[in-house]
């Protein structure tokens, strides 16, 4: 008997743990003026409008993520950028959900106290780093992670990069990017 009620306990611990975690995700999702959508998402709008797509990777216990959220993700000049020229996906490393793509079923695969859900692992090279904004082309084809923390200046000087056709020419493409750039944030004119 005292095993049934432990059991149960766990079990209601487990479900409002959940629930608690997914209300978090929904609210830092909802905080930002980013218009951010499910990978399934972008890639039934890129069916009728192409577009790259970004995806911002993270799990629930990475403080690094709640800051990008909280700082980067906020910003006006960001959230423009964003919504304007990609599609922008939220996407948890821990998620369960299965997801198809292209014929192939993505799967969560549980390990030590968490694990890790597939596409996450392909979409990073598996080179698991939270948070990680992955570029996508829009053919699907190339695929660019870059791992790590992004200041809001920082992170928008990347989008823009990824807007333009520079980024396709390498190091020579970044030297021109960074003659006609112009920051949002300088107050140099």
């Amino acid at each position: 008997m005292k095993r049934i009620i432990f059991g149960s306990a766990i079990l209601a611990i487990a479900a409002v743990l959940s629930a608690m975690t997914a209300d978090r995700t929904v609210k830092t999702i909802a905080e930002t003026p980013v218009n951010w959508m499910t990978f399934e998402e972008a890639v039934e709008k890129s069916k009728t409008e192409k577009r790259k797509i970004i995806i911002d990777v993270y799990t629930d216990w990475c403080g690094w993520c709640k800051v990008m959220d909280k700082n980067t993700f906020s910003d006006p000049e960001v959230a423009k950028l964003l919504n304007e020229k990609f599609y922008a996906v939220k996407f948890n490393a821990e998620q369960t959900a299965d997801i198809v793509f292209r014929g192939t079923t993505f799967k969560f695969v549980p390990y030590g106290n968490n694990g890790t859900h597939q596409l996450a692992a392909v979409l990073l090279n598996n080179q698991l780093s939270y948070p990680s904004i992955v570029f996508v082309e829009e053919d699907f084809k190339s695929v660019s992670p870059v791992p790590g923390f992004k200041k809001r200046e920082e992170f928008h000087k990347m989008l823009a990069y990824f807007t333009t056709e520079f980024y396709k020419k390498g190091d020579a493409g970044r030297v021109e990017f960074e003659k006609v750039y112009k920051s949002p944030y300088s107050s140099n004119p």
